[in-house]
């Protein structure tokens, strides 16, 4: 399992860092967004 995981990773190097913005991204939407009736 953990040796899939690996050969998942290293072949996916280039785009690990762009997935990630893109759910930080999200998360951050999310979280705006459940506050939004908050505010008004």
């Amino acid at each position: 399992m953990f040796h899939e995981i690996k050969n998942v990773i290293s072949r996916s190097q280039d785009t690990l860092l762009g997935d990630a913005v893109g759910v930080a991204a999200l998360m951050i939407m999310l979280v705006v967004g459940l506050h939004l009736p908050v505010f008004s």
